[in-house]
């Protein structure tokens, strides 16, 4: 039997619990809204730290635009 994940958020999100959460598993970075759960997105820590240095750096009228990391979805 394998342990529950451990999901993690931002110490920016309201109480409300509309915000993003993350955990580490396997050597893979998990991503899901809290307000849909089940919907994961897989990537890697590499393209995960690339993808919020373009977030940083990116003007705002294009930081809404997919930037480079890769993701996989998976339902679960």
């Amino acid at each position: 039997m394998t342990a529950p994940l451990a999901w993690q958020k931002s110490t920016y999100s309201q109480d409300s619990g509309d915000c993003v959460e993350l955990t580490a598993h396997g050597g893979a970075v998990l991503l899901r809204e809290s307000d849909n759960p089940t919907v994961v997105l897989t990537t890697t820590r590499k393209d995960l730290a690339r993808f919020l240095r373009f977030l940083k750096t990116a003007p705002t009228s294009t930081a809404s635009v997919a930037g480079p990391a890769r993701v996989q979805r998976s339902v679960g």
